[in-house]
């Protein structure tokens, strides 16, 4: 069986990665040209997240300040509506009069939410981020462990998903006590264009109904075992690790998280039945792995059979993820049908976020590569173009690259594209 994505998951030529402004005006001396960097948007901001926080619960209130305070969400993107607190299902006629008010506050550049609560978690039948995210649609929840209706973010190029797709993905600010949601978001923070080390764990697990993922693991590694480091177990769980980075298994509890060690920005999950009841224990809640020191988690609120189309594609995770998009994106657009699935973590988590520094005329550009690219230095005598690929070429590695470079006085704009072996595609 083999993956429904396309390897490679880019196209020949990406998004425009960097520009950088050169204009030289009359008298300007060179130790100014770090007012000259533009950058283009490589994951999501503060100003595009807003933060839907619910009065009623006075651990949303508090949670939502906190995150205001560390992420810097501007006033007018936090969301204050109102709902009883507490219950884990808000039934579809409150979500539809809650759900109004928040489209008719919602800033129009903002591309994604954070819910700043553990519950509710679900919307009848749909988890609560897909209700958010979407709208209530029946057709996102199944019947007779039947397949629901897609997400046309899955695996996509958009780094601006609802002015390209309609969908503003949600995460939830979950946590069993404010004190554990602030430990989170600090970790998720404290993770940002760090480039972490660590390993990426696949789990193929005794339980074969529960570790269907399995049959992608090799294919992974395969593909993006050149960039980070991941491995294939073949066990119910891993222990006394001190290096995880990523943890993709299939168990309904999964033992000795206690005993890890997670990288800040770490993601992971187990596949199961219910593990987004976040506030249940038939099953282990996905929230323990927040417990554990996980940055983002996932798991269903109603029973989704095990279809892997409902479930975080580890290989569309993690290839997003080192591109340098949040960690909302990449697990976002890893879950081919996501109606039934919560998401919670710490939205704006990047640790493979691109950065540029600029020192004295010196350009430095950080980035991580999940492949081998050539990108090409490329100049214009405006914003619009035309850009030429005729100032210089570098080969990426898969893995941390770092470029160094003076930008030459010979044009206004420019700009740093990704080229296939045959050049830039015009």
């Amino acid at each position: 069986m083999s993956l429904p994505v396309k390897y490679p998951i880019r196209s020949v030529f990406l998004p425009v990665l960097l520009a950088v402004f050169a204009a030289f005006f009359q008298g300007a001396k060179a130790e100014e040209s770090v007012d000259r960097l533009l950058f283009s948007r490589g994951s999501l901001g503060p100003r595009e997240l807003a933060v839907i926080v619910n009065e009623a619960d006075p651990s949303s209130v508090a949670i939502a300040d906190y995150y205001q305070k560390r992420r810097g969400i501007p006033e007018e993107n936090m969301i204050r509506v109102s709902f009883p607190a507490g219950s884990d299902n808000l039934p579809r006629a409150v979500f539809e009069s809650v759900k109004r008010t928040v489209d008719e506050r919602t800033p129009p550049g903002v591309q994604a939410y954070a819910l700043a609560w553990m519950a509710p978690f679900r919307v009848d039948c749909m988890a609560i981020t897909s209700a958010f995210a979407m709208g209530f649609d029946q057709a996102y929840c199944s019947t007779k462990c039947g397949e629901t209706k897609p997400s046309g973010y899955f695996n996509s190029a958009s780094r601006a998903p609802y002015t390209d797709h309609g969908i503003r993905p949600a995460m939830m600010l979950a946590g069993r006590t404010v004190q554990d949601v602030r430990k989170m978001i600090d970790r998720g923070i404290a993770s940002d264009r760090t480039y972490p080390g660590g390993t990426g764990y696949l789990l193929n697990t005794s339980d074969k109904h529960r570790t269907v993922r399995a049959v992608t693991f090799d294919r992974t590694v395969e593909t993006l075992g050149a960039a980070i480091r991941l491995q294939r177990v073949d066990a119910d769980y891993i222990s006394d690790k001190r290096d995880v980075l990523f943890y993709f298994t299939g168990l309904a509890r999964v033992p000795d998280l206690d005993t890890l060690g997670f990288v800040p920005g770490a993601m992971a999950d187990h596949l199961t039945s219910v593990g987004g009841r976040l506030t249940e224990n038939a099953q282990m809640s996905s929230v323990r792995w927040l417990e554990a020191g996980a940055t983002a988690s996932y798991g269903t609120v109603v029973e989704p059979c095990n279809i892997l189309s409902k479930f975080p594609y580890p290989a569309v995770a993690i290839w997003h993820y080192l591109e340098g998009e949040t960690i909302l994106e990449a697990y976002w657009k890893s879950v081919a049908r996501p109606g039934e699935g919560v998401f919670i973590g710490e939205p704006l988590a990047a640790p493979f976020a691109p950065q540029v520094i600029e020192q004295g005329g010196q350009v430095t550009v950080k980035l991580f590569s999940p492949r081998s690219h050539m990108l090409s230095l490329q100049a214009a005598p405006s914003a619009i173009g035309p850009y030429r690929s005729a100032v210089k070429t570098y080969v990426l590695i898969p893995g941390y690259n770092e470029l160094s470079f003076r930008l030459p006085d010979t044009a206004a704009f420019y700009r740093l594209a990704y080229l296939s072996g045959e050049g830039a595609k015009k």
